[in-house]
């Protein structure tokens, strides 16, 4: 059946399925909804000893001593740590470093951790917790964002109050309108409240470094602020990891990983830290509260003339991504609309509040908020439909922002929103209680009853912009296991829940024709990914894992080529064989590669963006635009003030 050694003529079948396109399952699918899947809550060795945090119970105070006898002399205590016994830089932070390992002589927030213990029991520990001493003299608390920022509130930091101010100006700052109408919006703290607290285990190595088993969403951030905290080399902490029960931003900054590292390290035992919920609302960053004033001018029928805002974002009491969130609710403050002139300023506050950075969104979000409260007034001065305003207002490709950066890719805002707003409407409940407000308890049966019909439309950036060096690093291994060609696919990239370890595979098997592809838990040994935040994985990681793959099927099409004398160059790679492109096989990629291997590893970056003016806030600073319309139908007793769940519908555009 062969015309020369290695060459075959038989047709196969050239499709791999599970590829791009496809709906594979989930790796882990079934055993998350059957319960077998471990969390890193469900982390165990023997012998391990269990850590807790003590926590401040002020939100501003002086720390004037710190006693940890009694502590230590309960019965099964190995370890009591405070700021003396942080081996490295007792500071840490996304951006700036300016939050402490543990409080030293002033606590900023309350939850801000003092001390740390580890114990051979979890009620040990909660004894021994109970018997540290520690003496505060409060002071007075920073709690108005507005205040931090404009008014005379004490300096929280040497810097000042104001973690980052935004400028932009784009057109005529002094432009007029025929029509305008103000507000002022005020957005609340919001918890990402995932289902999985902080947790993990940290094991000391033999060489002096340590182990990390950690659900969190950026490896090697942590890694490098673990190692500057422990005062070791980057390269003696290495982090895996560990099942993740839901993030939303809120694992991007450190928890529990500094603190168990410095428990084992001391103990030089493995030691497991699991927050309660309770501890995990205080351990955690919350999204920013905002107060946002906003100006609208447009002309007689509805054209928008120009946008001024100004919005303060509370960031409390440690700086965090709220920088990278300030620079998010600026540029994108305007909305998804083509507005000529804008002025903007966008503040971020110290406070002595909880210390807030990402959540999902991160900064457009609360800046939707206000620029969509706005569309409707504006829609209801002018006597236009909000629909319609929103339709005439809207971005299209060409366009420029805020930023003066042109759209150069979709932006088919007015298509999303005609969408939404020409989906059918929910029949009317006719008597159902179980679709009135208040449902079936029975307290109206329609009488008092009215439909809403609410739009809301929204941008939002793509990866990290703003000149962010932003890449993923992929390595793939392409070997033959008892005669079948497999794949290794190894990322430091992060599965929060969103289909990160199934995409990858997806991109594996499509460029590379093999149908067995295993994507390696994600760890430190490999080259960083970044975070998995800002929509950006399946781009920058996927982009990895692609120009690896290319990598690896140029050489195996160079080696398949150099066996049959065919042109490499007209070779592809399909079911588990090298092919030509009129899909006559050539070469079993099994056989081409005996007991070799063919790896490679590969950073990827998307094309670059740049930073901002200073003064004007102009320039390339993201990489591409997602957008969104909402319509959202709810039924509202005015008499009783109850409402029905509602109805959402929802269109993005195709980026997303």
């Amino acid at each position: 059946m062969g015309t020369g050694p290695g060459v075959l003529t038989d047709p196969v079948t050239t499709a791999v399925r599970g590829g791009v396109g496809d709906s594979p399952r989930r790796p882990d699918g079934t055993l998350k909804v059957t319960g077998e899947f471990a969390y890193s809550s469900d982390l165990w060795m023997d012998g391990m000893l269990w850590g807790l945090t003590l926590r401040s119970p002020h939100a501003h105070a002086r720390v004037t001593r710190i006693e940890t006898a009694r502590a230590l002399a309960v019965p099964g205590v190995f370890a009591v740590l405070t700021h003396e016994d942080v081996p490295g830089t007792n500071l840490y932070g996304l951006e700036i470093r300016d939050q402490p390992v543990l409080a030293a002589d002033r606590v900023r927030y309350q939850g801000e951790p003092v001390a740390l213990v580890a114990a051979e029991h979890p009620e040990a520990a909660r004894r021994a917790l109970d018997l540290v001493e520690v003496d505060f003299d409060p002071l007075p608390p920073v709690t108005d964002a507005r205040e931090s920022v404009h008014g005379t509130s004490p300096s929280l930091h040497p810097g000042g109050n104001v973690v980052r101010h935004v400028r932009i100006r784009h057109g005529d700052e002094h432009a007029r309108a025929d029509v305008v109408v103000t507000g002022d919006y005020e957005v609340g703290m919001q918890d990402q409240a995932f289902l999985g607290p902080e947790s993990g285990l940290a094991v000391p190595s033999p060489d002096g470094g340590v182990d990390l088993y950690v659900a969190t969403q950026w490896l090697h951030v942590d890694r490098d602020q673990v190692a500057a905290a422990l005062g070791l080399a980057p390269e003696l902490v290495r982090i895996t990891l560990a099942g993740v029960g839901g993030a939303f931003g809120a694992r991007e900054d450190l928890s529990i990983q500094v603190h168990a590292c410095m428990l084992a390290l001391r103990t030089r035992r493995a030691v497991k830290m699991v927050s309660s919920r309770e501890e995990s609302f205080f351990g955690h960053v919350h999204r920013h509260p905002a107060r946002m004033r906003y100006e609208h001018g447009a002309t007689r029928d509805g054209r928008l003339v120009y946008v001024k805002a100004e919005t303060i974002l509370d960031g409390g009491a440690y700086a965090s991504s709220t920088p990278a969130v300030v620079t998010n609710a600026a540029t994108l403050g305007a909305g998804p609309y083509d507005v000529p002139n804008v002025a903007i300023d966008c503040y971020g506050a110290y406070t002595n509040n909880p210390p807030c950075g990402a959540m999902r969104g991160f900064g457009a979000v609360q800046a939707a908020f206000a620029y969509e409260s706005q569309m409707d007034r504006l829609a209801a001065v002018v006597g236009i439909d909000p629909v319609e305003i929103r339709i005439r207002n809207a971005l299209t490709e060409g366009s420029r922002i805020a930023t003066g950066q042109r759209v150069d890719s979709a932006a088919p805002v007015a298509e999303l929103v005609r969408r939404v707003r020409d989906m059918p409407l929910p029949p009317s409940a006719d008597g159902d209680l179980r679709a009135m407000p208040g449902g079936v308890a029975n307290t109206t049966h329609g009488e008092g009853v009215r439909r809403g019909v609410g739009y809301a439309v929204g941008l939002k950036n793509v990866c990290f912009s703003a000149g962010f060096d932003d890449y993923s690093t992929a390595r793939v291994v392409l070997e033959a296991v008892a005669g079948e060609p497999v794949v290794l696919v190894h990322t430091a990239a992060v599965e929060v829940g969103q289909g990160l370890v199934t995409l990858q595979a997806q991109i594996a098997r499509t460029e590379l024709g093999v149908a067995r592809v295993t994507v390696a838990t994600a760890d430190t040994q490999v080259g960083g990914a970044g975070s998995t935040s800002a929509s950006r994985q399946s781009y920058v990681t996927g982009g990895a894992v692609q120009a690896a793959c290319r990598q690896v099927a140029e050489e195996v099409r160079r080696r398949a080529a150099e066996r049959s004398g065919a042109d490499p160059g007209a070779l592809d790679l399909a079911g588990g064989k090298v092919v030509t492109r009129d899909g006559v096989p050539v070469a079993d990629m099994a056989d081409l590669l005996g007991d070799d291997r063919v790896e490679r590893t590969v950073e990827w970056r998307h094309r670059p963006t740049s930073p901002i003016d200073p003064a004007t806030g102009q320039g390339d600073a993201h990489v591409q635009l997602a957008f969104a319309a909402h319509r959202a139908v709810v039924d509202v007793d005015v008499e009783l003030g109850l409402s029905s769940t509602g109805w959402c519908a929802t269109r993005r555009s195709p980026t997303t």
